[in-house]
């Protein structure tokens, strides 16, 4: 590589790393309780497993089932019903001020075969809450949201100009090779590339998948102006209904038309996923990719009729499947470990790249003696 476009790349790489290994590291640390979310929400008491009986069992009517949640909080508004992929004996229902309002959400977790209230969970709150908020937005909302979204983009930058700039020296050494006999400049160096490889190819993924979440409420956002807009324009300009069908007459007609599909969540009228007029039905498949793509059902919530279905597009895909990925979510408890590995091995990653900058800026150098004096420690090695 010529000195000048070493130069460069040093320069890009310096400064990629510098600006986004703060907010990397900080994103590393958050991410780790996240990727054990489920187990250690159980391990607090934050979730509540509903009682175990005969898979013969029958499930309760969704009527009853939101009519005991309705029952603690008369004069909230439900807009959601929703359980977790593998969960089948329960469903929890938010409850808000409004159909739209965020602020002061309750939720109630129903057992889905008594109908019987489980427990009222606390997702709003908490160590794990916190964990999350400073992981996606920082508790900035959206632009909290874009600017980790960029801070992404520096770390995919940082990773490929690391890659450019390292691999021809790296060619000189054996894999895992370091050098502890050199400076522990070289020492330092050589565990940094080395921790590098080991993670490059998960930094790339999880980094990609990091910045394809940062554009969620945006993707969401032009999802309903480009479908849900659609699905609903005939009934645009209608005064909203004053009754309301069964609500499990309607998941009937939902689960008629996806015969093959599990109910994954359900959006009432006037939520974000649905309309004044529509139950948002949206089923789920069975394989570990199609559980993961909900396919829409609206149902007219005074008649409970099917009234439009569609697929999802390929961008809203592209989001629903980089989520579970971005935290490992896919493969059970192994991946899961395999995660918070790689997870560490990326700080140490950006510690050493971070010792590496505060040692050279201790003994500055001139940047292009600095690379020939690192080309000619590989050269002459």
């Amino acid at each position: 590589m010529r000195i000048q476009s070493l130069k460069t790349c040093a320069w890009v790489h310096k400064w990629s790393s510098l600006v986004c290994t703060v907010f990397m590291l900080l994103l590393c640390l958050t991410g780790m309780p996240l990727i054990f979310g489920h187990e250690i929400n159980h391990l607090l008491g934050n979730e509540v497993d509903p009682p175990v009986m005969s898979n013969n069992t029958p499930q309760a009517s969704m009527d009853k089932v939101l009519a005991s949640a309705k029952a603690l909080y008369p004069s909230r508004v439900v807009q959601f019903v929703f359980r977790d992929m593998d969960e089948n004996n329960s469903w929890t229902v938010s409850l808000g001020k409004t159909a739209t309002s965020e602020d002061d959400t309750k939720f109630v977790k129903v057992d889905s075969r008594t109908a019987k209230v489980l427990q009222e969970p606390k997702f709003n709150e908490g160590f794990m809450y916190v964990m999350f908020k400073l992981h996606v937005d920082l508790f900035a909302g959206l632009p909290g949201m874009l600017f980790l979204g960029l801070m992404g983009v520096l770390l995919v930058v940082a990773i490929i100009s690391g890659v450019v700039l390292y691999a021809p020296f790296m060619r000189k050494l054996e894999f895992g090779e370091i050098r502890k006999d050199r400076a522990p400049k070289l020492k330092r160096l050589d565990t940094h590339n080395f921790l590098g490889v080991v993670t490059l190819i998960w930094a790339l993924v999880v980094g990609t998948t990091g910045i394809i979440n940062a554009w969620a409420d945006l993707v969401i956002k032009y999802w309903q102006f480009d479908q849900m807009s659609a699905m609903t324009a005939p009934y645009k300009g209608l005064p909203p209904p004053t009754q309301f069908a069964s609500l499990q007459a309607s998941v009937k007609a939902a689960q008629a038309r996806e015969p093959d599909m599990r109910l994954g969540f359900i959006a009432f009228p006037g939520t974000d996923f649905s309309s004044p007029h529509h139950y948002g039905m949206f089923m789920r498949g069975d394989s570990p990719i199609t559980s993961r793509l909900f396919k829409p059902v609206l149902i007219d919530a005074q008649t409970a009729k099917l009234t439009d279905s569609r697929e999802v597009p390929w961008y809203l895909a592209t989001l629903l499947i980089s989520q579970p990925l971005h935290f490992g979510d896919y493969g059970g408890m192994p991946l899961k470990i395999l995660w918070l590995v790689l997870d560490l091995f990326t700080i140490a990653v950006l510690w050493t790249g971070l010792v590496l900058w505060w040692k050279k800026r201790q003994h500055f150098q001139p940047e292009i003696q600095q690379r020939i004096a690192f080309d000619e420690a590989y050269v002459t090695r």
